[in-house]
Parts: structure tokens; C-alpha cells; sequence
């Protein structure tokens, strides 16, 4: 668990006990934007899913945490590997902050504990994220941590009939 410790946050895997935190983020209206979720979870779904967050990444090809505060000990967020494919050795990245919690730094401590992770214990020989451009929290998060911009997906989403551009960021290993 060494891998996961922040000075403020640690990251650990998901628990029977998140089911109330997993079930009003899942369900929050302002996340689907990016998760690409249109419709709502039931706590029977989020049961089931919550029952094989165990499997292992290379199964599931995914892999998300909880983002937990230390000083409450509680769930604050989630940072997710997905689309993993360990034979072009690359992985999509996630991250989302409770709105309340977000600004304090700790989307940068999990970041860069996943980064850590992906590279040294997976492996793996790049990053990448999805980001709309008027998502400057993340434009900025990313950037800190050397994401570079090689793309852009013109009216790759369509949002509430509006359609959206989309942000190809990639960090690659040295």
C-alpha cells in the first residue's frame, strides 16, 4: 500500500461501505458530462459492481480507487485507470474530486501516486486523458504533471444537444 500514500490523501480499493458515496457521485447530473453516463444506477447495479471491484486489472482492464482524505478518513473522490491494454502498455485516466474538496490539492497527490504506479509497478509506457477545454481544472492538472495536448476530437461529445470539442492528452515515459 506504500505506493498509495499521499501526505494528504491515500488511495485504496473500493469497499462495500462506498456504496452511498459511489451512488451519489454515479448519480450526480454534473459528472455524466465527462463519464459519459446518460442515465441513472441503481444501488442493486452499484452493488454488483462493487461485489467484482476486486478483479484484477489485467482482467477487468480497469482499475479505480478511492481517493480518501486522511485527516476524516473518509472517500472525498475516485481516480480511475481505463481502457488499460498492457501490450501497447497504456492506460486512460480519470479523476474525479467532490465539488466541496476540489482546489485543496488533493487531485495533484492522487495523480501523481497513480502516475508513480502505473510506471513503475505496471509498467506501463504512457498516459492518456480525455479533457473538453472548458474543463480548466483539469487542463491545469494535467498539464502540471507534463501531459501534452497532441489533439483535438472536434464535436466529439454531444452535451444537452450542444456538441463539444474534446482534448487528446498523452504522457509518455522517459
Amino acid at each position: 500500500m506504500q505506493a498509495f500514500q499521499g501526505e494528504h490523501i491515500y488511495l485504496r480499493a473500493l469497499e462495500p461501505e462506498d456504496l452511498d458515496f459511489l451512488y451519489r457521485v454515479e448519480n450526480d447530473m454534473e459528472f455524466w458530462e465527462v463519464s459519459s453516463t446518460v442515465t441513472p444506477y441503481s444501488r442493486f447495479v452499484l452493488e454488483q459492481y462493487l461485489a467484482n471491484a476486486h478483479l484484477d486489472i489485467f482482467e477487468v482492464k480497469q482499475l479505480r480507487l478511492m481517493i480518501v482524505e486522511r485527516s476524516i478518513d473518509s472517500p472525498i473522490g475516485m481516480i480511475d485507470l481505463f481502457d488499460f491494454n498492457p501490450q501497447h502498455k497504456r492506460a486512460g485516466v480519470g479523476i474525479m474530486i467532490s465539488e466541496d474538496e476540489q482546489n485543496k490539492g488533493y487531485a495533484s497527490e492522487a495523480l501523481e501516486l497513480l502516475i508513480n504506479y502505473s510506471f513503475r509497478q505496471l509498467e506501463l509506457h504512457q498516459l492518456y486523458a480525455n479533457i473538453t477545454p472548458d474543463n480548466t481544472n483539469s487542463l491545469h492538472l494535467f498539464k502540471k504533471f507534463g501531459f501534452k495536448m497532441v489533439g483535438i476530437k472536434k464535436e466529439w461529445l454531444s452535451i444537452n444537444g450542444i456538441f463539444k470539442d474534446e482534448a487528446l492528452f498523452q504522457l509518455i515515459r522517459t
